[in-house]
């Protein structure tokens, strides 16, 4: 499955922080205190990296407890857990929503958004 992934993705998931608690949610006071920081870090160097790239993809956000996330991409959308999974289970509780969006979302962003334009189903804005 690495394999497929561009230089740039591996690079870019490289940069981003792996996350060290293993709380759930469940687990009020280190999730709060720990995993939920963790994520949040995560995302916000992301999303940094993204700008920096003039990539900026998505939005996100969660309530307060982070147990609900919701968000918007720019593109399309698709279902992380079943695409997402494989590469979660090996490397679970380190990766978190950050690492989903980049080695999940973005490849499939990347492969699908030419092959629409292509097929007439969406238009290149001039």
């Amino acid at each position: 499955m690495a394999e497929s992934w561009d230089s740039g993705t591996k690079e870019a998931v490289k940069q981003i922080p792996l996350l060290t608690s293993i709380a759930g949610p469940r687990d009020k006071q280190e999730w709060q205190e720990k995993r939920l920081k963790q994520e949040l870090q995560s995302l916000i160097k992301y999303i940094q990296l993204n700008k920096q790239t003039d990539s900026d993809w998505f939005t996100i956000t969660s309530n307060k407890d982070g147990t609900h996330w919701s968000g918007k991409c720019w593109g399309g959308k698709i279902c992380l857990t079943v695409h997402f999974k494989p590469l979660w289970a090996k490397n679970s509780p380190h990766f978190g929503i950050a690492h989903a969006l980049c080695l999940g979302l973005a490849p499939w962003l990347a492969a699908e958004i030419p092959y629409m334009i292509g097929e007439g189903a969406i238009k290149v804005k001039s």
